[in-house]
């Protein structure tokens, strides 16, 4: 009777455990899982394709905007002989929509930026180094801030586009760049950061001799160049309403 006792009290001690255990992995599967959510980046451009998966583009770790299951990608795509910027949204891994056609001259366009408040206010950065023929950037400025990249060629100017998040379409956009102080002409500018407040948004760039004001003219400034510039932009990105950088006016 005693080893009878035993026995009983030690496979009730396994049932015990079995049933922990069942409850642990239960719990473990309905866990829920935490939404990841990702309002600004800006870094390196990739390159990509529409034809791509979502898990191949995701290996390049470039720039990504990300509300729960939903994620937007911005990168180029490399042709022949010059570089075309492309967006790319996916929704529970399945692709949504891909734009591959803002920028399809000879310019070597990429984007490299992305803002996204996880519901309809989505604008990316993208970058141009002269206008050529075809369709650009500038069918969608008319009417903004600035509608062209201006005189020259060869320096990085930023676009900053606001995009439809529900299928890429560009709804107006405007081009952000330096201008020469001496001859006019346009000179480089680099996005780094972005906000927006529900009206305004707000753009932090690293700018090369000199920045613009809100009229589009060059500030005065002393220093060396490049420079740290803040402006602050109307959503239609019809006005810049502030601008300022170090040592410069």
């Amino acid at each position: 009777m005693i080893y009878s006792g035993k026995l009983h009290k030690y496979f009730a001690g396994i049932s015990l455990s079995v049933i922990l255990v069942s409850d642990l992995v239960l719990t473990q599967k309905t866990a829920p899982v935490l939404a990841e959510t990702i309002n600004t980046s800006i870094g390196d451009s990739v390159t990509f394709s529409c034809n791509d998966s979502e898990a191949t583009i995701a290996a390049k770790n470039g720039p990504k905007v990300v509300n729960g299951t939903a994620r937007i990608y911005i990168g180029y795509q490399q042709l022949s002989n010059n570089k075309n910027p492309v967006t790319i949204r996916f929704n529970n891994g399945i692709k949504a929509w891909c734009r591959n056609d803002y920028e399809t001259t000879n310019d070597d366009g990429t984007g490299y930026g992305l803002y996204w408040n996880g519901s309809d206010v989505l604008y990316g950065i993208y970058s141009s180094t002269g206008s050529q023929t075809g369709n650009d950037f500038r069918r969608f400025a008319s009417g903004r801030w600035l509608p062209s990249y201006g005189n020259g060629g060869g320096p990085k100017a930023a676009v900053i586009a606001r995009i439809n998040p529900d299928n890429g379409q560009v709804d107006y956009a405007t081009f952000f760049s330096s201008k020469k102080s001496d001859s006019g002409q346009t000179n480089s500018l680099l996005v780094n950061y972005l906000s927006w407040n529900g009206t305004n948004l707000t753009v932090k760039a690293t700018s090369w001799w000199t920045p613009r004001n809100t009229y589009t003219n060059s500030m005065y400034c002393s220093g060396s160049s490049p420079y740290q510039y803040t402006a602050a932009f109307t959503g239609d990105l019809r006005t810049m309403t502030s601008a300022s950088a170090s040592t410069c006016r």
